[in-house]
């Protein structure tokens, strides 16, 4: 009765356990670029992500990427974000949409690959749009 007890008592707990973990998907990050708000989504970064901007491009760390980010958002004041296409691909996810800025629009493409229990951003870029 008492190894029953305890493997309920487990098996409960890890059930319990897989529902507390977050796992970052790519509506997160959609939804962090609609508001254009670059501390959310510095929380989907991993520890170093390729940031492309049309006059500044490297691989910054989380902390960086996110400063540069919210510059980027602040100095063009988004409005919003458009998804025109999202796929995945051996476990990695990738978007590409429309960053609509009162500056001007930027196609936007961001990739999404798994580490340790969740995806996480690895590269980011915006390329403005000519009409």
């Amino acid at each position: 009765m008492k190894k029953t007890l305890g493997i309920a008592t487990m098996l409960v707990s890890l059930f319990l356990v897989s529902f507390t973990t977050r796992f970052y998907s790519i509506e997160d990050v959609v939804a962090a670029l609609k508001s254009g708000n670059a501390a959310q989504l510095s929380k989907y970064f991993d520890g170093r992500v390729d940031i492309s901007l049309p006059n500044k491009s490297d691989n910054y760390s989380k902390s960086q990427a996110e400063i540069i980010l919210k510059d980027f958002f602040a100095s063009n004041g988004v409005k919003s974000f458009q998804v025109k296409h999202k796929g995945e691909q051996n476990g990695a996810q990738f978007c590409i949409g429309t960053l609509v800025t009162k500056n001007g629009n930027y196609r936007t493409k961001f990739y999404m690959k798994q580490k340790g229990d969740q995806q996480v951003v690895q590269e980011m870029g915006f390329e403005l749009l000519t009409e």
